[in-house]
């Protein structure tokens, strides 16, 4: 009996909760803000706002798909000075995610990434150099590159080095065809 009538008191509340918007906007300012979802994320880009929370969501929306949207989000990141996100943008342009594959920009973004002293920056860049995609290819200093990231700490520039800069070490099957010579 206790419990039909706990049932009854809080059926109410339940009816009321679809009533309440999820948000309300007046001159006091918002009550109730939308908040931890992509549509607060992209809000706050679009402001301007390109924290790390921020930033680092760019993670979970490219790998939902979301490449458009993920674009948007790490090139407002990566020009606000985000390395991660320079990385990420290469990483797109690589790959033609959200926008056709362009060799050059993903090369860009890498460079960019490792004058900025990122570990992985310098690795891609590294890798970019001595492929020669995207960039004059120069192995030398492609592989100074790598020996920086692995100095840094990088596992997989280490692994690298430890197979004598043999690409295949970190190069999948898959992507042989895309990093052969054109000539």
């Amino acid at each position: 009996m206790r419990k039909i009538a706990l049932l009854l008191c809080l059926l109410p509340l339940g009816a009321m909760a679809d009533t309440v918007p999820d948000s309300v906007e007046d001159e006091g300012g918002t009550l109730n803000p939308e908040e931890l979802t992509l549509n607060r994320v992209m809000r706050d880009i679009a402001e301007g706002d390109t924290s790390m929370t921020n930033c680092a969501a760019g993670y979970y929306i490219t790998k939902s798909g979301r490449h458009e949207m993920a674009r948007k989000l790490f090139e407002a990141c990566a020009n606000d000075g985000w390395t991660g996100a320079m990385t990420w943008m290469g990483q797109l342009e690589d790959n033609g995610l959200g926008a056709p594959e362009d060799p050059d920009a993903a090369a860009g973004w890498d460079r960019r990434a490792a004058e900025a002293g990122d570990p992985v920056g310098k690795f891609n860049y590294g890798l970019d150099l001595m492929r020669g995609r995207g960039v004059v290819q120069d192995e030398d200093r492609g592989r100074a590159l790598v020996d920086e990231a692995a100095e840094a700490g990088l596992a997989v520039a280490k692994r690298l080095q430890a197979a004598g800069y043999d690409l295949d070490e970190v190069t999948p099957d898959a992507d042989n065809g895309k990093y052969a010579p054109l000539f």
